[in-house]
């Protein structure tokens, strides 16, 4: 890997966003149950189509990589790029999130995965944000990708134009869904830095990249990045599949306030794709001495897969961190679900903290307390300061004895 590139450096600020959120755990885990079983073996890890990068976002640094300067196809990763552009455009007040984007016979005739656009139709900005982000809608994107470039072809131009000026110096994009084409390509490292990208320049706006479903006409579109429900503090970016790229997936997490961006591409199934990656994010943890509690362990089969991923190691030992092992209550409910919607209310108000929830048994029936955890007595004592303001309940939560503490 060339270690001479610019980093960005910032401490990845973050802020609430106006999302709508509809959480559906109990389909996403059934999605996930069906993606473990598909099985089309267009590529594997190991093959000539992987390629993977772990980084650490603050810095840029490489903490593994595996081919990850070879060119791959990015399926529908291509997608992050047309988010950065349309993100960019509302930034710049170029386009509001209620703009109506009309839906040409173009946009309309892209293969699935779609939301279902018809011709002379129209969606919001933020509907087809939403669109990209959950389903991969291919529509919502070709859609988006005419009303700022004017047609397809020219926005894939400015896409091209513009991940170069950001350092991308390995990508070409034909398309704004990431649909197959021979010509369309990139590299894991160009996606890792894309990625950071979209974290550091856009806090407010990558929010969208953790909404887990969203209402449309009437549907609960579902995303397919299982990721967001498998491993803990994770929030973003997207999953992708084409037969000739095989099953690619860009993830953002964070830990202890370290946060790291994962690319795999080439995968045989999204299981084994999420199960390396996994493996991945746990290896580059582990070489930052950074705890991660509740950290799902991967099968013992991905033992034979982890070696290909060691093609780069630490030049220097991280620093020791500061411990982070407080975390706040904000309630108990009988629902999952509940309690997940308010702990992420109580994530946005609050702007820190990993979600967690905890279920209990209490005479004979099961509640769940949402919760925000890895956080520092400090930082703990300010989220409830900040929830407070908006009237919600909090309460410290010491480290490791798991008792309310005192504020």
């Amino acid at each position: 890997m060339a270690s001479g590139r610019p980093p960005l450096h910032s401490r990845l600020p973050a802020g609430p966003a106006p999302l709508r959120r509809l959480y559906s755990l109990s389909a996403v885990l059934a999605c996930l149950l069906l993606a473990l079983s598909t099985a089309p073996a267009h590529a594997q890890i190991g093959s000539d189509r992987y390629a993977s990068i772990v980084v650490e976002a603050d810095n840029g640094r490489v903490l593994s990589a595996a081919n990850a300067e070879e060119p791959r196809h990015p399926a529908s990763l291509t997608k992050m790029m047309t988010l950065y552009m349309v993100f960019e455009a509302l930034r710049d007040r170029r386009i509001t999130l209620h703009q109506s984007v009309p839906v040409s016979a173009h946009a309309a005739s892209m293969p699935p995965t779609k939301l279902g656009l018809v011709p002379g139709g129209r969606i919001t900005v933020e509907q087809g944000i939403l669109g990209l982000v959950t389903k991969s809608a291919n529509d919502a994107a070709a859609a988006l990708g005419e009303l700022l470039g004017g047609d397809e072809a020219r926005f894939a131009q400015m896409m091209t134009l513009r991940a170069r000026a950001l350092g991308m110096r390995h990508t070409l994009f034909r398309n704004a869904s990431g649909l197959p084409d021979p010509e369309q390509v990139t590299t894991a490292y160009d996606l890792s830095l894309l990625a950071r990208h979209l974290v550091h320049d856009f806090p407010r706006q990558y929010r969208y990249f953790s909404v887990p479903s969203f209402s449309f006409h009437g549907r609960t579109i579902n995303t397919h990045d299982y990721m967001l429900d498998r491993y803990p503090g994770t929030d973003g970016i997207k999953t992708g599949y084409t037969n000739a790229s095989g099953f690619n997936l860009v993830t953002s997490v964070v830990r202890n306030n370290v946060r790291l961006i994962g690319v795999v591409m080439g995968a045989a199934r999204p299981g084994e794709r999420d199960l390396h990656m996994i493996s991945l994010l746990n290896q580059a943890y582990d070489k930052l001495d950074v705890p991660a509690p509740g950290r799902i362990q991967t099968a013992s089969r991905m033992g034979a897969i982890v070696p290909a991923a060691q093609a780069a190691t630490l030049p220097h030992p991280a620093p020791p961190r500061a411990a982070a092992g407080w975390a706040v209550q904000v309630g108990a409910y009988l629902n999952q679900a509940a309690a997940r919607r308010a702990a992420a209310n109580a994530r946005k108000l609050a702007d820190v903290g990993e979600i967690r929830l905890e279920s209990v048994v209490i005479r004979h029936r099961t509640y769940w307390r949402a919760q925000l955890a890895g956080l520092r007595r400090a930082e703990a004592s300010g989220a409830c300061t900040a929830l407070a303001r908006h009237k919600l309940s909090c309460a410290l939560i010491r480290p490791e004895s798991g008792e309310i503490a005192s504020r």
